[in-house]
């Protein structure tokens, strides 16, 4: 007779993302401003994603393209003052340390503002320096298993645009030096032109819609001064009539007395 095996599989307790959502607004108290939700939600969801993939390590350059990332969509966000419990509830509802993306990524925007393009991509595929960022960048092209996301491309593009801010300008030769990097660090180079096409499509979106509110903060300055202009006149006026009748009571009076 034949047995038969059945395989068990050890189910483990992997965090949801609805467990992650809760753990951010704990962080962070007050509403998302609706103009901006879906940009903290998608990188919520990303990070949590990311964060439960046991392929997935964390190295400066994912750090780098979460900070920037953050920092380049929440433009205009207000309170200003918002920005940084929003950005720590973020990393703390995956139990990151907030402090550790802003030093990672300050610590690798300082390597890249000292080096050209060329530079830059030799010095990402034989990293030297300070063993925080060296360690886990020089195992990036070694590891099989290397789970490339969006924020690991963002990182990317913000070293370049830091080294040669020109270069992405120019569409063409920025993707030829994406190619030569997704070659040299073996990732998928047509999913990071994709994933930076869009994060360049959304960037031109927050600018455009920057200038929108702008203009409508602009036309609500105005009209309030329109409105205060009025009032002041409507003021004005009463003020001139309160007084010309009293002058005309005065005279009046004057005049009874005199007869």
């Amino acid at each position: 007779m034949n047995e038969t095996v059945t395989e068990t599989k050890v189910v483990t307790n992997v965090k949801t993302v609805s467990e992650t959502k809760r753990a951010f607004y704990s962080h962070h108290l007050k509403p998302i401003n609706s103009v901006y939700r879906r940009v903290v939600e998608e990188l919520m969801v990303e990070m949590h994603l990311l964060s439960v993939n046991a392929d997935f390590k964390h190295d400066p350059i994912y750090y780098l393209g979460v900070v920037s990332s953050f920092e380049r969509l929440m433009q205009g966000y207000q309170p200003e003052t918002d920005k940084v419990s929003i950005f720590n509830a973020l990393c703390r509802a995956v139990d990151q340390e907030p402090d550790l993306y802003r030093a990672q990524a300050e610590k690798l925007l300082s390597v890249a503002e000292s080096k050209s393009p060329d530079e830059l991509i030799a010095w990402l595929s034989n990293p030297e320096g300070e063993e925080s960022l060296v360690a886990p960048i020089s195992a990036i092209a070694t590891n099989e298993k290397f789970k490339y996301s969006r924020p690991f491309a963002i990182g990317l593009y913000t070293l370049l645009e830091k080294a040669d801010l020109e270069l992405l300008k120019d569409k063409e030769k920025s993707n030829q030096v994406f190619e030569t990097l997704a070659e040299n660090l073996h990732l998928p180079g047509e999913k990071m032109t994709k994933d930076l096409d869009l994060y360049r499509g959304n960037l031109d979106k927050m600018e455009q819609l920057l200038k929108v509110m702008a203009d409508m903060l602009e036309a609500s300055r105005k009209q309030r001064e329109k409105r205060a202009q009025e009032k002041e006149e409507q003021e004005a006026v009463k003020q001139e009539t309160t007084e010309q009748k009293t002058t005309e009571q005065e005279t009046t009076e004057k005049e009874a007395t005199e007869s």
